[in-house]
């Protein structure tokens, strides 16, 4: 299992765009989300394909610890909590 720190983890709408993205990355199998943490979890040590999911991550929005933390990058996982929100409010 391989744990990847994220920025801009807020609801669980972000949980369910983040787990829909990663699945579908070929060699991960399993993702787990830690909103109290931030922490993403996958079922790999493959490097080339953590790589990638830290690849994803960042052009949904959910960058790494550590990593730059743009405007475009705020925006993106603000969209996916709003979209949530207004689906969930109807």
């Amino acid at each position: 299992m391989t744990v990847i720190k994220i920025l801009n983890l807020k609801c669980g709408g972000c949980a369910n765009t983040i787990k829909k993205g990663i699945v579908s990355i070929e060699g991960v199998n399993e993702v787990m989300i830690d909103l109290n943490t931030s922490e993403v979890t996958i079922d790999t040590k493959d490097e080339s394909v953590i790589q990638r999911v830290k690849e994803k991550l960042s052009s949904m929005g959910y960058p790494e610890v550590g990593d730059a933390n743009t405007v475009l990058h705020k925006a993106k996982s603000f969209v996916s909590c709003a979209a949530v929100r207004m689906t969930s409010e109807y």
